[in-house]
This record gives C-alpha cells, structure tokens and sequence, in this order.
C-alpha cells in the first residue's frame, strides 16, 4: 500500500500506538490500514455419492479442478458465499449441511472455508470462471489435476469421514511450497 483510501497521502509503515505490528500509517490524515487475510469460501457439494468439481477458465491454475469456491464478498456470511459461489462457478444451486474444512494459507494471507453441501439437481453447467463442470466420484477423482492443496486436502478429509459413517470439522495450515 502506498497511498491513504481516505486522503491521498503517502502512508508510511509503523507500529501504530497501542498495536503490536507494522501498519500502513498516514501521517497527515492519521488513518491506520489494516491489511487482514482473504476469506476464500466453497462447498464440497454432493449428489448421489459424487461430487460437483469446476475445470478453472482463469488464473491462477488454468485448466485444473477445484471445487466451487471464491472470495467472500463484503455484505454476506460464509454460508451465503459458499451459495453464492457455487452458483457463480457451475451454476448449481445447493444446500448447506454444515462447515467442513477450515485451511488457513498464511504465506498468501488467506482461510479458505469448506461447507458440505447437497446439490439441489443436476441442473448445473459452467460459470463465467469455469471451463466446464462435472460430477466425479471418489475413485474418478483427478487428485494430480487438482488446482489448490486446500481442495486437495478438503476432498481427502471429506472422503475419509464418509467412509467412516461420520463427518467432523477439519482444520490444518499449509506450508508454503517447494520453491516458494
């Protein structure tokens, strides 16, 4: 950040009095920035034993799997997000069962948040961030072309709790990757 939101001037980067971290800092208006993670909210959406993947039609990871999920919105709750996003990606309308899987990627300042969920029917098609949408069961599953460790892991917690006749909430940090 390099320029207040509230009056134009050139922030500077300081512990704020009363704070214990750097803030961006304007020293002529006195506005404190706050620069706090992303909220990245899906669902794990299922219909008769398979579940609702998107083939991603933008960056990053272009081409590759993921389930439906985006940032959450200003104005909305998880849950809603988790709807709205699973519309917006394939079109699909669902119910919200519970929270699932809490993943927080903090070398990219971001939670990611799983919902299981139901599809309504199978009347579902690929969104504006999707090149297509479809059903796969757990052994179709294309672990290699997954987009993100986060779904990866979500869909490896999901598939456990199902065999084993329950379902739990989950939640782990990622590591940033090789090479990073």
């Amino acid at each position: 950040m390099n320029y207040c939101n509230r009056c134009g001037a050139t922030v500077v980067l300081r512990i704020p009095d009363g704070d214990t971290l750097p803030r961006h800092v304007c020293p002529h208006c006195g506005a404190i920035h706050y620069l706090n993670p992303k909220l990245v909210i899906g669902c794990v959406a299922e219909w008769q034993g398979d579940i609702l993947l998107c083939r991603r039609a933008i960056e990053p990871r272009y081409g590759l799997w993921t389930l439906p999920a985006g940032f959450m919105e200003n104005g909305e709750s998880t849950s809603q997000a988790a709807l709205r996003e699973t519309f917006e990606e394939a079109c699909a309308r669902i119910e919200i069962d519970a929270p699932f899987s809490l993943v927080n990627v903090p070398y990219i300042n971001q939670v990611h948040l799983f919902y299981r969920g139901r599809l309504v029917d199978t009347d579902f098609a690929a969104g504006a961030e999707s090149l297509e949408t479809v059903l796969v069961s757990e052994n179709e599953m294309p672990w290699d072309q997954l987009a993100f460790r986060s779904v990866a892991a979500c869909l490896k917690f999901y598939f456990a709790d199902r065999s084993a006749g329950r379902f739990e909430f989950h939640e782990m940090d990622l590591t940033p990757p090789t090479g990073y």
